[in-house]
């Protein structure tokens, strides 16, 4: 017995390197839990916000049931469709029922009856497609327009495209649809003014989509410019680009291989803060172009006090913009070693 216990007691304590192995799990324990705790927050701000509108809605004059009335009807018809649509109950137990459908996707019912789901499995993807080439537009012409300028600082390239992308980034998406409007359309006829669809609710054709791609993208490329411009020029002080300069590497190689890898956590945040800008300013321009999004969806229901459709509207293209947040996260923990 007193072996055992003599032998247990000399054996050698754990070293600082006992938890060797499981060094490796650990960078992609990280590389998990980090994207999840992402989802999880910007979900809870999603449900907050999802709330409020639900409150915002309930705060306007009348409701669903007095908005989609017919004339003549009496107020016993009415106050028949108001227990019918739920609305005898409180807000928070209708927005409490809502949320429950959600994840299985069961959007709720309009205040016309038709299930939410299927109104906006129509014009959704109208509005994702034209936000989609619109992000693409503005990331390809903004890397491009911020690397030219980024080459010969303080030239006469750098100092025009810093000077037109602060002109065009004060003007709102109406105004830049107006005047492509005017040009494009009224005075050269080049494009159409309006979009006609086809049978299935889609642009007839991509001419139609240039117009409205433009009006969304020109604002975000003169933002995304500037933070691009910024970006490169902030890295441009590093140490390591100086002792690059110094070795008389060709620009373009210290461009492409040591400022915008370092720039890249920067424009990455730059580029998912317009996302909600683009989706957001559809609205305006759909309107404008007569495009078959979810404008004209959400101003109906905005007109109807219908609170479902407008948190659906706002759920999923709150899902859409959670989503590049999380990979721009993502992109600026790689391009910083890891850190979030």
């Amino acid at each position: 017995m007193a072996g055992a216990l003599s032998g247990a007691a000399t054996q050698p304590a754990p070293g600082p390197d006992a938890d060797a192995d499981l060094r490796p799990a650990r960078p992609l324990l990280s590389a998990v839990l980090r994207p999840a705790g992402l989802l999880v927050r910007r979900a809870l701000l999603l449900a907050v916000l999802l709330a409020a509108l639900f409150a915002a809605v309930e705060l306007l004059p009348g409701d669903a049931a007095t908005a989609t009335s017919e004339r003549g009807e009496s107020a016993a018809d009415v106050a028949q469709r108001r227990r019918l649509l739920g609305l005898d109950r409180p807000v928070l137990t209708r927005f409490a029922d809502w949320m429950t459908g959600l994840p299985t996707g069961d959007l709720g019912t309009t205040a016309r009856g038709e299930s939410v789901a299927d109104l906006l499995s129509r014009p959704f993807p109208n509005t994702l497609l034209l936000g989609g080439i619109a992000l693409v537009v503005t990331l390809i012409l903004s890397l491009a327009l911020g690397c030219w300028a980024a080459l010969k600082p303080g030239g006469t390239a750098d100092r025009g495209v810093s000077a037109t992308a602060t002109g065009i980034l004060a003007l709102p998406e109406f105004v830049v649809a107006v005047a492509l409007v005017l040009v494009f359309a009224l005075w050269t006829d080049w494009l159409p003014a309006v979009t006609l669809t086809d049978a299935d609710g889609s642009p007839a054709s991509w001419q139609m989509l240039v117009l409205p791609v433009l009006a969304l993208s020109i604002p975000q490329i003169g933002w995304n410019t500037r933070i691009v411009r910024a970006a490169l020029a902030d890295e441009a002080k590093a140490p390591h680009i100086e002792t690059a300069v110094i070795d008389g590497l060709p620009r373009h190689r210290i461009l492409t291989h040591h400022l915008l890898p370092g720039a890249m956590p920067t424009i990455a945040a730059g580029i998912a803060t317009s996302t909600g800008m683009l989706l957001g300013g559809a609205v305006v321009v759909e309107t404008i172009f007569n495009y078959p999004g979810i404008g004209s969806v959400l101003a109906g229901a905005v007109t109807d006090r219908d609170g479902p459709v407008v948190a659906a509207v706002v759920a999923i293209t709150g899902a859409v913009i959670t989503g590049v947040f999380v990979l721009a996260d993502l992109v600026r923990a790689w391009a910083s070693g890891g850190r979030i």
